[in-house]
């Protein structure tokens, strides 16, 4: 939506196109009125919300050669969750350990049962 009044020095891109903000539908699409209601309120106070929409300084579109495609100011992949690979390999220490503990018992009670321990 394009305002000619428009006071503000930057635009707001508002990017309802993810499934979580409409209904899909056999052959179109609908907004529910809270789907609508999220686009209006957006709109009016001005709000960034991250992956839906994003206020953007009129330098940046003139370094982007007025390029108003929604798709280059708000990215809509979900971020990657980040892994703390310190911790996941106490995790895997302590888990190693402990099959081993719980494979030298299985073996006690083969042994003592007269069976062939595991390797």
């Amino acid at each position: 939506m394009l305002k000619k009044c428009k006071k503000p020095d930057d635009v707001l891109f508002i990017n309802a196109s993810a499934t979580e903000n409409f209904n899909k539908g056999k052959r179109q699409n609908s907004l529910s009125p809270d789907h609508i209601k999220k686009i209006i309120d957006t709109y009016q106070f001005r709000q960034e919300e991250e992956r839906y929409s994003r206020r953007v300084s009129m330098q940046e579109i003139e370094m982007n050669d007025y390029n108003l495609n929604i798709s280059r100011y708000i990215s809509t992949t979900a971020a990657e969750v980040e892994i703390d690979l310190q911790s996941t390999y106490t995790e895997l220490e302590t888990l190693t350990k402990q099959i081993e503990t719980a494979k030298e018992k299985h073996n006690a009670f083969l042994i003592e049962l007269g069976l062939r321990p595991l390797p």
